[in-house]
């Protein structure tokens, strides 16, 4: 209405409004749903088969798991297109009037962080009757109870849980900091700091994506990985690192080629590593690294969660209908790009003009390069380099400077 008023045009009352508002959500929703069938029999086309692999995941319009929106996405990992989503609610604004007439009520009730698992198993439940898939393969973060709640609903344990590796490769941080808060005298300098904690997990997930596929392989690098980390000048650790001139350790690389080899890394004191060295082995346990050999993360669902909230802002919130309207315009976005947005002109009756399609299929074509370029190595270790001089300027300015800001310090 503010917009219409500034540009002098003529703007609707807000009946009118909510009628146009209710036609819209009917059409996107229609669309929404064809184009998730229609993902489901890419699926199977694929694949000459009724089972699949799918990576799950909740997000919230309210950060700290205290909203009361969310929302579950289920993505194929074949095609990497969403096969179902399960937008929810609790905020009812007829209820909290106390309007006592027949209406669309909120759809969920309970915890925010229940969100997710009872997201989770609503679209497993429907999968069958609605997808005409089984989703056998459940990729997850770890993060809920999802996957329990779901890995009987086909039989008896018809369900497998493989791990997205980038979440295994985080709880190599968030274990050792943990630790390191815990245990006193554990951190500080030329002990067990921040940095030495990221180049660690850094190291331990490129050792599961070098090697996915082989377990025995897998395992001896991770914990090769570790031994290499805390090697110094004094105490050089590099026995279990491969051999030869392609190898990623720099000591067997100058071995191979006879040059002289000086360790530039302070690694980590005898006592410190002592202490750490129980907590990482367990992330290099056989039954954990088996559900990673897939090699497979769940970026594509972060991905969408930020096309959803990049429609609906988290700041500001939505009721029940503009957050569904919303949810299914970002799964036609995500799956099909701006041209999955035609099938809702050809609903309502609106004809597609040449200009529309063309501006529609130029933006494809522009997210498609962007998202190319983004993907080279040499994009992804520029962007390495970056965070990486980011962080540590960070920490030469909070050195220098000192405590400055502490809740209720001064």
């Amino acid at each position: 209405m503010k917009l219409l008023c500034t540009l002098n045009l003529p703007y609707v009352c807000k009946k009118t409004f909510r009628i146009h508002e209710l036609k819209l959500l009917e059409a996107v929703k229609y669309s929404c749903e064809e184009n998730m069938k229609a993902a489901s029999k890419e699926v199977q086309n694929l694949k000459k088969t009724t089972t699949c692999g799918v990576s799950v995941d909740g997000t919230w319009q309210r950060r700290g798991h205290m909203s009361l929106n969310g929302c579950v996405s289920v993505i194929s990992i074949d095609t990497g297109k969403i096969l179902d989503l399960e937008v929810m609610t609790q905020y009812c604004k007829m209820c909290e009037m106390n309007i006592k007439c027949d209406h669309e009520c909120s759809n969920y009730k309970g915890s925010s962080g229940n969100m997710e698992s009872v997201g989770a198993f609503r679209i497993f439940e429907r999968s069958v009757m609605k997808r005409e898939l089984q989703y056998t393969e459940y990729y997850g973060d770890g993060d809920s109870k999802a996957f329990l709640k779901v890995k009987d609903i086909y039989g008896e344990d018809t369900v497998t849980k493989l791990e997205c590796i980038g979440h295994v490769q985080k709880r190599v941080g968030s274990r050792l900091r943990k630790l390191k808060k815990k245990t006193k005298g554990l951190g500080g300098k030329g002990k067990l700091t921040d940095k030495f904690i990221d180049k660690l997990q850094n190291y331990y997930g490129i050792a599961i994506r070098s090697n996915a596929g082989s377990i025995e392989k897998m395992q001896s690098a991770v914990i090769a990985a570790f031994f290499h980390c805390c090697s110094s000048n004094r105490n050089l650790m590099h026995g279990q690192c491969p051999d030869g001139k392609d190898s990623w350790c720099r000591y067997k690389r100058a071995l191979s080629d006879k040059s002289q080899y000086l360790e530039k890394s302070p690694g980590l004191p005898f006592s410190v590593m002592k202490v750490i060295k129980a907590t990482y082995l367990e992330l290099c346990d056989k039954n954990l690294l088996k559900k990673c050999l897939h090699g497979m993360t769940q970026n594509n669902n972060e991905s969408f969660n930020n096309v959803l909230w990049t429609i609906l802002p988290k700041e500001t919130f939505v009721q029940q209908k503009t957050l569904f309207l919303g949810s299914y315009i970002a799964v036609l976005l995500f799956n099909s790009g701006y041209l999955g947005l035609l099938p809702i002109f050809n609903y309502l009756k609106i004809p597609i003009v040449p200009l529309t399609l063309k501006k529609y299929m130029g933006i494809d074509k522009e997210r498609v390069m962007k998202s190319k370029r983004q993907s080279l190595p040499s994009t992804k270790l520029s962007r390495k380099k970056q965070k990486s001089k980011k962080k540590s300027k960070l920490v030469k300015n909070e050195v220098k400077e000192g405590l400055t800001y502490k809740y209720g310090e001064f």
